[in-house]
C-alpha cells in the first residue's frame, strides 16, 4: 500500500503540513515550571459543578506557576449544540471568579493559539489525520451503522468485547483500489486509528503501558485495542482526536479532568505516541459524590441533584467567594488546616497542589457549603454585601429592587450582630438573606408563627401593656426591665430558670412574654435582638405593628 498516495486521495484539499502548524503555534515563552491548563466544556447549555471544580484546579495550577489558563469550546458534536450555550458557559464561570488568560470570550477570541473553538479548526485536524494515513497509522472505514450493529450482536453472542478491532475491523486491510472504488461509488466513511493492541492474546500477554498521573500516581493500563474513530463522515474530529491535536498545538502542559475519562486514557496515549507528540501531565480528579437518602455515597446526578448545575447557586445567590472557598476544602485536603492558621488571608495565598487532591470520591455537602458561606459573608464588608445583593436581585428578583432604594437603611439591617464578640452568622445566600430580613419592609412583613402556647391566651394583654409603657428612647436595659415587669405582674417567671425549677408556680417565663412581642413586631419567634430591631424600624412603624397585631 502506498500510504502517501492514499492520504493525498483522501485529503486533496489539505495544503498545509504538520510542520506548518508547529511553526504557527510554537512553544510558549514562559518561565520555567509554568503550567498551561485549559477548560474545554461542550456547549450543551448545562454548565455544572464539575466544570467549576476542574476550572478552579486549572486556574490555580496555571496562575500560581506564572502560566496560562485558557477556555476552549469543544463543539464538534453538533447534535448536542445548544444556541446561547457558549454565553452561558462564559458568564457562569465569570460569575464565580474564574479568570481566563486566553480563549473564547463574549467579545471574541483572545490569544495567539486559536481558534479556541474546535468547529473552526477542521483543517488542522484533517492535516494531522492525513499525516496518520500517510504513515499507515490510520485508515478509512466504510462500515455502515447496520453492519456495526450486526458486528456488535455477534460479539455479544460470542461474549466478546464489543468494538471494531482485529477480525471485526473489516476495512482495515482494504487495498488502495478497493478504497478508491468505494469512494467513487459515494460510500461514506470515517477515519479510524489502527490500534496496537491485540485482544486475541491471553490476558497475561496483553501489552500494557505506564503513565504518571499527577493525582493518582503511576497508572498501569492495557494499551488501546480499539480502532477508534478519529474523523467522522463529515470530516469533523471526535473528542479523542481533537483534544490531542489541540492540547499539543496550544502547548497544554497539564490536563485536569474527571475520573470518568480514565477508560479513554489508552486511546489518548496512543494518539499522542502515533502523532509524535509529548503528552501533557494528566490529573484525573475524583468524582463529585454526595450522601444519598440511603446513607451511602453516590455520584452527583444531573437528573436527581439540582445542586449539580451552576445555575442553582446563581439563582439562589451564593456569593462566588463562598463557593470558591468551599471548593478548595474538597479540592485540597490541607486547605481547612491552612484556613484555621490564616483566618484573614486572601484565598489566592493558599498554595494549591495536585498532591493534596483526593483520588477517591470527593464528597460534596451542601450543609458544609452553607457553613463556609456564613464565615465568608461575615468577612465581606456590608457595602460589598449590599452591592452583591443588588446585582443578584437585578438579574433574578427584580421585584425586590425597592429594598435597595435606601442604602443606609439596608446596610444597617445587614450589619446587625456582625461586630459582637461572638458575631451572628445569619447570612448564607441572597435568597435566604432576603427572607431573613423581609420583616424590615412593610410589603414583605407577615406574621409567620403562632404565639408560644404558654402566653397565647395573654397575647392581647401583653401587647397592650407593652404599648402603654412603650418609649422609643429607652435604652436596652430599661426596655427589657419593662418587659420583665409585665411578665411578673401577669404571673410569669422573671427568669427562665425559675420557671424550669417550679413550672407549677408560673404561667411561663419572661422569654415567652418577649416572644409575643417579637412575633407582633417581626412576625417570627427567632430574630436578632428585638430592641435593636425596633431602633432600626423606628417608633412609628413599631407602634403601628403592635396596634395592628391587636
Amino acid at each position: 500500500m502506498n500510504y502517501q498516495k492514499l492520504a493525498d486521495m483522501l485529503f486533496p484539499e489539505v495544503d498545509k503540513t504538520p510542520a506548518d502548524y508547529e511553526a504557527m503555534f510554537p512553544q510558549r515563552n514562559l518561565p520555567e515550571g509554568a503550567k498551561v491548563t485549559r477548560l474545554g466544556p461542550s456547549p450543551t447549555g448545562f454548565i455544572h459543578l464539575g466544570n467549576l471544580f476542574g476550572a478552579f484546579a486549572d486556574e490555580r495550577l496555571a496562575h500560581q506557576s506564572g502560566g496560562v489558563f485558557f477556555l476552549r469550546i469543544e463543539d464538534t458534536d453538533d447534535k448536542r449544540f445548544v444556541d446561547g450555550a457558549v454565553e452561558i458557559i462564559i458568564n457562569s464561570l465569570r460569575f464565580f471568579g474564574i479568570k481566563f488568560d486566553e480563549g473564547a470570550t463574549i467579545e471574541g477570541e483572545v490569544g495567539d493559539y486559536g481558534s479556541y473553538t474546535q468547529s473552526r479548526r477542521k483543517a488542522i485536524y484533517q492535516c494531522f489525520a492525513k499525516k496518520l494515513i500517510s504513515e499507515g497509522k490510520a485508515y478509512p472505514c466504510f462500515l455502515t451503522e447496520d453492519e456495526i450493529s450486526e458486528i456488535r450482536n455477534q460479539q455479544e453472542a460470542a461474549k466478546q468485547t464489543p468494538g471494531i478491532y482485529g477480525k471485526w475491523a473489516l476495512s482495515r486491510n482494504l487495498s488502495f483500489e478497493e478504497i478508491e472504488a468505494k469512494i467513487s461509488q459515494g460510500q461514506p466513511y470515517v477515519i479510524r486509528l489502527k490500534s496496537d493492541g491485540d485482544m486475541s492474546l491471553p490476558e497475561d500477554q496483553i501489552k500494557r503501558f505506564e503513565i504518571e498521573d499527577a493525582i493518582r500516581g503511576t497508572l498501569s493500563m492495557p494499551v488501546n485495542d480499539q480502532d477508534t474513530v478519529i474523523l467522522k463522515t463529515n470530516g469533523t474530529p471526535t473528542y479523542h482526536f481533537a483534544h490531542v491535536v489541540d492540547d499539543h498545538l496550544m502547548r497544554t502542559t497539564h490536563v485536569v479532568r474527571g475520573a470518568e475519562w480514565l477508560p479513554s486514557l489508552p486511546i489518548h496515549v496512543e494518539l499522542f505516541e502515533k502523532l509524535g507528540f509529548e503528552p501533557p501531565v494528566y490529573c484525573h480528579t475524583a468524582q463529585l459524590m454526595k450522601i444519598g437518602e440511603d446513607g451511602n455515597k453516590r455520584k452527583l446526578s444531573k437528573r436527581k441533584d439540582p445542586e449539580l448545575s451552576l445555575d442553582y447557586y446563581r439563582k439562589l445567590g451564593y456569593h462566588p467567594a463562598a463557593v470558591r472557598e468551599y471548593l478548595l476544602t474538597i479540592l485540597n485536603s490541607n486547605f481547612e488546616e491552612w484556613r484555621i492558621a490564616n483566618p484573614d488571608a486572601d484565598i489566592e495565598e493558599f498554595e494549591f497542589t495536585t498532591e493534596k487532591m483526593s483520588n477517591s470520591g470527593a464528597l460534596f455537602d451542601l450543609n458544609k457549603l452553607n457553613d463556609v458561606s456564613k464565615d465568608v459573608l461575615l468577612k465581606i464588608s456590608v457595602s460589598d454585601l449590599f452591592d452583591f445583593l443588588k446585582s443578584w436581585a437585578a438579574e433574578f428578583r427584580p421585584e425586590l429592587f425597592h429594598i435597595f432604594e435606601d442604602r443606609k437603611y439596608l446596610e444597617t439591617i445587614l450589619d446587625i450582630g456582625r461586630h459582637e464578640a461572638k458575631p451572628r452568622k445569619d447570612h448564607i445566600y441572597a435568597e435566604q438573606i432576603v427572607d431573613n430580613i423581609s420583616y424590615f419592609f412593610d410589603d414583605m412583613f407577615r406574621i409567620q408563627e403562632d404565639f408560644p402556647p404558654e402566653a397565647k391566651g395573654d397575647a392581647v394583654e401583653i401587647i397592650s401593656r407593652y404599648l402603654e409603657g412603650y418609649c422609643h428612647s429607652d435604652d436596652q436595659e430599661t426596655w427589657f426591665n419593662k418587659i420583665r415587669q409585665i411578665a411578673v405582674d401577669m404571673g410569669y417567671a422573671a427568669k427562665p430558670k425559675d420557671y424550669k425549677k417550679h413550672p407549677e408556680e408560673y404561667k411561663g417565663h419572661v422569654g415567652h412574654v418577649s416572644t409575643v412581642i417579637r412575633i407582633a413586631v417581626m412576625g417570627r419567634s427567632q430574630s436578632p435582638d428585638v430592641w435593636e430591631i425596633q431602633q432600626i424600624l423606628g417608633e412609628e412603624r413599631t407602634i403601628e405593628r403592635l396596634k395592628n397585631c391587636l
